[in-house]
C-alpha cells in the first residue's frame, strides 16, 4: 500500500497525551477532536459523524475520556470549552471554530458546518470503526437457544447498549437500537421498557437482526 493511500484511510487518529493532541492539531491545519464517552451516545454521535467524513476529508482525532484523560483534559484547557462526552470540536490552525455535544450532534448541527469549512472527497471514504458486535451476538444466540428468559434478554440487551460507547457507524447503530429503542428513555427501570414482546414476536426480530448483522 502507498503512503498516499495510508494516508487516505487513517480518517481516525488515536490522541492518549496531550503531546498527541498538539502534535495533530498542528500537522492537521483543518480537523476535529472528537471525545468518546461511557455511553451509547458515543456510538450514536461518531455514527452521525461517520456520515459526514465518508463524504468529506475531514482528519479526526479521537479521545477515550475515560482512559486518555489527560489528553481530555488538555483539549478543554487550549480550547476553553467545557468538556463534554461525546463532543466534537473542529479546529483551524490549532483554533476552536465549532463545538457540539452529547444528543445535540446531529445531521442539522453538522450539514451547515461541513458544507461551509470541509472539503469534499472526490470519492467515498471508509471509516474505520469498532465494529465489534460480538457481544451483542452472543447474548442474541444465548437468548434464541433458550438460555435467557424474554425479560432477561430484554434487561441485559439494554443494559449492554446504554453503556456501549464504541466508535460505530451509523449503520451498526440503527441496527443495534432497532430491538428495544433509546435506552435512555428508560431511566426509572426496566418496568418501563414494557413487556419484550410488546414490538412483535421477540424471537423473530432477533434472528433477523442477529442475521443482518452477519
Amino acid at each position: 500500500m502507498t503512503q498516499a493511500a495510508q494516508n487516505e484511510a487513517q480518517v481516525l487518529v488515536p490522541l492518549t497525551t496531550p503531546e498527541e493532541v498538539d502534535q495533530f492539531l498542528t500537522e492537521y491545519p483543518l480537523a476535529a477532536v472528537f471525545k468518546a464517552g461511557t455511553c451509547h451516545k458515543t456510538m450514536q454521535g461518531f455514527g452521525v459523524l461517520e456520515t459526514f467524513l465518508q463524504r468529506h476529508d475531514l482528519p479526526v482525532g479521537f479521545i477515550r475520556v475515560v482512559d486518555w484523560r489527560p489528553a481530555s483534559n488538555h483539549v478543554a484547557q487550549r480550547t476553553g470549552i467545557i468538556h463534554h462526552s461525546p463532543q466534537l470540536i473542529l479546529f483551524q490552525d490549532g483554533q476552536p471554530q465549532f463545538e457540539v455535544n452529547n444528543w445535540d450532534i446531529t445531521p442539522q448541527a453538522l450539514g451547515p458546518v461541513f458544507e461551509a469549512r470541509v472539503p469534499v472527497r472526490e470519492g467515498v471514504a471508509s471509516v474505520a470503526t469498532d465494529d465489534n458486535v460480538e457481544p451483542y451476538r452472543r447474548l442474541m444466540r444465548a437468548f434464541l437457544d433458550g438460555q435467557l428468559s424474554d425479560w432477561a434478554f430484554q434487561d441485559q440487551y439494554v443494559n449492554m447498549f446504554r453503556d456501549d460507547a464504541s466508535l460505530r457507524s451509523q449503520r451498526e447503530f440503527e441496527l443495534l437500537s432497532r430491538l428495544f429503542g433509546d435506552p435512555d428513555a428508560y431511566h426509572g427501570g426496566l418496568h418501563q421498557l414494557g413487556a419484550p414482546q410488546g414490538r412483535g414476536d421477540l424471537k423473530t426480530r432477533v434472528q433477523e437482526l442477529l442475521t443482518e448483522l452477519g
